[in-house]
């Protein structure tokens, strides 16, 4: 699993560089959070945390504000989470999470994306099964002993705990992302966490290359050009990520 993330790490930093738009997308996703909860990141803990990772990606503070202030507002946009799972160039695997206020326009987005790269929609449930859907949180350390108790310790129920180049990882269940969160910054005051979020982990990666891979990087492109589109989870080693051994 830990090989696994680091790819998936490694995606994640190369992805959110790349990214067009980045502020237009924290905006949405901050605005449904606040929206769902309370627009208050000391009341929210799933708009905190959001808070946080907007701020982490350089986002500016008037931006956060600002979508914050409007999911306080009266009416607004009622946006819909959306998820399309999908097969791409060399027998890739894809699962792609939207907000949208306008579904037939987001699946026809989608769709064109897939059709112009020579892949296509999978029906739902048949791509989400080959990835594991986990909180990961990650931290400089070397004491996996003492993250352990502390984890049991607040009943969190973890599903892996991996320490590997001064790095200690934790995979937990969704449900728990929260509860392992604080019980960690209770346990080790001034912790950095350096990787914080709920993702789909592949179960295995593919490798693609020559034609294929174009493609793929390609879809990836255009996919993150569609302004509904908020993440991208695949099964692909792309190039420049750590190799598997």
């Amino acid at each position: 699993m830990g090989r696994i993330f680091e790819k998936r790490k490694a995606s994640i930093f190369k992805t959110s560089a790349q990214k067009s738009k980045l502020f237009s997308k924290y905006g949405r996703q901050l605005y449904m959070a606040a929206k769902n909860g309370v627009p208050d990141p000391d009341a929210n803990p799933a708009l905190r945390a959001l808070v946080e990772k907007a701020k982490r990606d350089n986002v500016a503070s008037h931006v956060i504000d600002k979508a914050i202030q409007k999911a306080a507002g009266a009416g607004g946009e009622d946006f819909q989470a959306a998820r399309y799972e999908g097969f791409g160039p060399g027998g890739s695997l894809l699962i792609v999470d939207c907000l949208t206020d306008n579904n037939s326009r987001t699946i026809s987005d989608v769709r064109n994306c897939f059709g112009k790269t020579g892949s296509k929609l999978a029906a739902n449930g048949s791509v989400v099964m080959s990835f594991d859907h986990l909180a990961v949180l990650s931290f400089g350390g070397d004491d996996e002993e003492k993250v352990i108790e502390a984890l049991f310790a607040a009943d969190v129920a973890v599903e892996d705990v991996e320490c590997k180049d001064g790095n200690i990882t934790i995979f937990a269940p969704p449900a728990e992302f929260y509860k392992a969160k604080m019980a960690l910054l209770e346990a080790f005051p001034g912790l950095e966490l350096e990787v914080q979020e709920i993702t789909f982990l592949p179960q295995s990666s593919k490798v693609l290359d020559g034609d294929d891979l174009g493609m793929f990087e390609k879809l990836l492109g255009m996919l993150n050009d569609c302004d509904d589109v908020q993440e991208i989870y695949h099964n692909v080693e792309l190039p420049g990520e750590p190799a598997s051994g």
